[in-house]
């Protein structure tokens, strides 16, 4: 036998401080891997759903969201606004919603889950222009609306295209839900319904 003795204390701090080393090096080689599984932005923004806080939205105002590259219009509709509605049908080209691109839930007069708060997609139907948000009625939209005034395309206040305008269907209505009262999911409806 040997009258070396073994330092028991050193190899336990060895041992741990070996094994600490490992985890940390492991945990540092994960990380670009773990992270590599989350969207990137250019994915985010080509699809992902964004989220809108619409609780500082003021009756009869609009606020914008971008979308898969495109402007989302979130209009929050007053009464008076909602009211005015059916009596446009008439001069609409497509009242119903019955040729447009809007999920099942929207194919009504408002366009829209609740009512008071209309989500669309803020492109012409016509040539991808941007039209005006025109809340008050006026010669040009007796019900007030939507302007393009590059072709003189008019849509209603649940983006419904008036006959005998360039445009041929309604501004489309993006897929999207509420996750609470203040609020909207766009590009997600999984659960909604109207």
């Amino acid at each position: 036998m040997s009258d070396d003795k073994v330092d028991t204390g050193r190899r336990h701090f060895l041992s741990v401080a070996t094994t600490v080393t490992g985890v940390i090096g492991a945990a540092a080689a994960a990380t670009p891997f773990i992270l590599s599984l989350k969207p990137s932005a250019r994915t985010q923004a080509l699809g992902a759903p964004v989220e809108a806080d619409i609780s500082k939205l003021e009756v009869g105002a609009r606020m914008i969201v971008e979308w898969r590259g495109k402007p989302v219009w979130i209009i929050r509709r007053s009464p008076e606004m909602l009211k005015a509605l059916p009596a446009m049908d008439k001069y609409l080209r497509d009242p119903g919603s019955e040729e447009s691109d809007q999920p099942s839930y929207a194919q009504n007069a408002d366009r829209a889950i609740n009512s008071e708060f209309l989500v669309l997609i803020g492109v012409c139907t016509h040539l991808g222009c941007s039209p005006e948000f025109r809340p008050v009625p006026e010669a040009e939209l007796s019900g007030g609306g939507f302007l393009c005034a590059c072709h003189g395309s008019k849509f209603d206040l649940s983006g419904r295209v008036y006959k005998g305008v360039p445009a041929p269907k309604n501004l489309p209505v993006p897929a999207y839900r509420f996750i609470g009262p203040n609020n909207i999911l766009i590009g997600d409806d999984t659960g909604a319904s109207a």
